[in-house]
């Protein structure tokens, strides 16, 4: 199966982070997702970060994309070689395998070249067929002697990792004739490239010894006398002795040949985050198989991946909570299986699915406060940490059971989840809105985006971003830099309004700050103080209040007669 998350919005809120831990623990209460795991695609506030250490939970992971990527479907068993490794080395693999490609690595992990079932032919087939280079082999004659499990008699193999170029000579022929062509390699000068290959012809032996052959190899187990081997030590020459016939000794020396002369080094390797769906168009065209997956960061091979792969690669399956539009879900989520959804917002109509799905989606306070629900409703107790993150969910999104969206259920759950927590809900609630106030202490970007959603409605592209503070005094000296990285948020994402709700929770009313159409700032319907500029007594509700206010403008500004008629 493939993973399995559950995940609230962009610019993730207690109420978006919390109900996801909710729901996750329900899943794996009730066995319907044995491993589903809580997400987050948005960093958490000092709020969130202050319920979770009261709870003891870890945060969510965090999760900027929805998309199957080449890490999550690589093959991580790989089958590899060394370029050093010999034909008979990499043939076996492959074929114990049932693969016609394999990536050669150094011993430091380092990815050098790629070879393919058919470059392994190119190690058996001299590219010449005229003269003497249909006999020479390039090998390290210690490659020679594992490849045919062959024993040393004479001089040792100075260094094993030398490779060679070995002109073979099968000694079957007559003694003079042998003796001849022996003596022609030495008048050529290379008598001490040359391999003699024979069976039991002592006399062949010492010839091949006398006129100093760089190493000599007996077949067919047959006895070497000591005679013999003293001499070659004598005279430096490798003596082999191997259990196979000349024949097959003689085919089987090409397959002591390392693979490092016939591998592909023009080769595409893939980052382990990138997209299937993007990978897929890149590679279909591509004369390759096979495709290294490498991991960020130590640029080592995580595994691989084949075009077979690609086909019909598994989707990362979702549950939403606190939302159910594309537009504020994790980046990519189009490519994902959703199989539920839990949300207390209006619906949008871009959310569509292949397959009946969950859906829950009630005018509440708060997402946790259905995730609660969910729990009682079968019978079962959150943990008093999953519990607690509830009631920071609901407390949050509520503001403590004062905001208009707040229900009968919001206030029921509330109690019944605070007790399992064992805390004061009223105690809770004054400590959650006491801790980390942005205006004071955060950036502009952290206020704009700790809390922010973006919408588009009749063709409209909106943001609007809310801040809840115990009191306003430290927004005046501020106005000016958030009004600016308003300005700049804008402009950066081509919205036609982009707005930032400021709100008082003690005295419960708001500042909302707005830039963009004229048409669309000059319709909202609070206490406009100047340009951009807004009191809005009893307006704390984005959902129930400040979105709808943004839609009435818009709606209003679309009836107006434009400029140029």
């Amino acid at each position: 199966m493939s993973p399995f998350y559950v995940i609230g919005h962009k610019n993730p809120d207690t109420d978006a982070v919390c109900s996801a831990i909710g729901h996750a623990a329900l899943l794996r209460a009730c066995g319907e997702e044995p491993e589903a795991v809580a997400a987050r695609c948005g960093e958490v506030s000092q709020r969130t970060k202050w319920v979770l250490e009261k709870a003891g939970c870890e945060a969510p992971v965090l999760l900027t994309d929805a998309r199957t990527d080449a890490g999550m479907i690589c093959k991580r068993e790989i089958i590899q070689v060394r370029p050093t490794d010999t034909f008979l080395v990499a043939y076996n693999r492959m074929l114990a395998a049932s693969i016609r490609c394999v990536p050669v690595v150094m011993d430091d992990g380092k990815v050098i070249g790629m070879l393919q079932y058919i470059n392994l032919l190119k190690l058996l087939l001299p590219e010449n067929t005229e003269g003497i280079s249909v006999r020479t082999v390039h090998a390290s004659l210690n490659n020679l002697a594992a490849t045919l499990g062959a024993e040393s008699h004479g001089a040792t193999i100075c260094d094993s990792d030398a490779e060679e170029d070995l002109i073979l000579l099968v000694g079957a022929s007559s003694q003079q004739t042998v003796e001849s062509r022996l003596k022609q390699a030495t008048n050529e000068g290379n008598i001490q490239r040359f391999l003699v290959i024979c069976g039991d012809r002592p006399i062949v032996q010492r010839l091949a010894i006398e006129k100093g052959a760089r190493a000599l190899l007996v077949t067919g187990s047959n006895q070497i006398s000591q005679e013999i081997k003293d001499f070659a030590i004598a005279k430096g020459t490798v003596l082999l002795r191997c259990r196979q016939d000349t024949a097959s000794a003689n085919t089987l020396i090409r397959c002591s040949r390392t693979v490092q002369h016939v591998m592909e080094t023009n080769f595409i390797s893939i980052r382990e985050n990138e997209p299937v769906s993007k990978i897929r168009k890149q590679l279909v065209t591509v004369d390759q198989d096979l495709f290294p997956v490498m991991e960020l960061g130590t640029n080592t091979m995580l595994g691989v991946l084949a075009k077979s792969d690609l086909v019909d690669p598994p989707k990362l399956r979702f549950a939403l909570v606190d939302h159910n539009e594309y537009a504020q879900a994790v980046s990519g989520i189009e490519e994902a299986t959703i199989t539920e959804v839990i949300d207390h917002h209006r619906l949008s109509g871009d959310l569509v699915s292949r397959e009946p799905i969950r859906y829950l989606n009630e005018p509440v306070g708060s997402t946790c406060t259905l995730v609660a629900r969910k729990f009682f409703h079968r019978d079962l107790i959150p943990s008093p940490s999953v519990a607690l993150c509830l009631c920071g969910g609901i407390v949050s999104d509520t503001l403590c059971l004062t905001s208009p969206t707040t229900t009968k259920l919001d206030r029921k759950m509330l109690t019944w989840l605070s007790g399992i927590a064992r805390v004061d809900a009223k105690e809770f609630a004054e400590e959650f809105f006491a801790v980390g106030s942005l205006i004071a202490n955060g950036t502009a970007d952290e206020i704009l985006n700790s809390d922010r959603k973006e919408f588009n409605e009749q063709g409209t592209f909106l943001s609007i971003s809310q801040v809840e503070e115990r009191d306003l005094h430290g927004f005046k000296a501020r106005r000016e830099e958030l009004e600016k990285a308003l300005k700049d948020l804008l402009d950066a994402n081509k919205y036609d309004i982009a707005v930032l709700v400021i709100t008082d929770v003690a005295l419960l009313k708001s500042m909302v700050l707005a830039v963009g159409k004229e048409s669309i700032v000059a319709g909202l319907p609070f206490n406009r103080l100047d340009d951009n500029l807004y009191v809005a007594p009893g307006v704390v509700s984005r959902k129930r209040q400040i979105f709808p206010a943004v839609c009435e403008a818009i709606e209003h500004a679309h009836l107006q007669p434009s400029e140029d008629s």
